[in-house]
């Protein structure tokens, strides 16, 4: 019932830039946190950023001073700014987001938690 899609991922040089996007819809009430988790060959999937609907984040120690997530709640779209790439980031990132689903009035409400479909980034020279 809610659907991630980001963009913005690419091939890009050591110390480049990129933006990843993600934007939700469906029939959402609410979008309590949203985040970009990322997962390397070989690796587990691992926490890259979060940010609730307050504007608090959490960043992972490897990225924090070069990765700035942001969140444009009329939108319901998230960016992540990776700034300094380095090789080691080289990995599928996902969108998540959690929240509540939209109900008719009387209806219970109930949460749902959604992720995108991933988006490669790649930093190599």
């Amino acid at each position: 019932q809610v659907q991630l899609v980001e963009s913005g991922g690419g091939l890009v040089q050591p110390g480049g830039s990129l933006r990843l996007s993600c934007a939700a819809s469906g029939s959402i009430f609410s979008i309590n946190a949203m985040g970009w988790y990322r997962q390397a060959p070989g690796k587990e999937r691992e926490l890259v950023a979060a940010i609730t609907s307050g504007g608090s984040t959490n960043y992972a120690d490897s990225v924090k001073g070069r990765f700035t997530i942001s969140r444009d709640n009329a939108k319901n779209t998230v960016y992540l700014q990776m700034n300094s790439l380095k090789p080691e980031d080289t990995a599928v990132y996902y969108c998540n987001a959690e929240g509540v689903v939209a109900a008719p009035i009387g209806s219970v409400r109930v949460p749902f938690g959604s992720w995108g479909q991933g988006t490669q980034v790649t930093v190599s020279s």
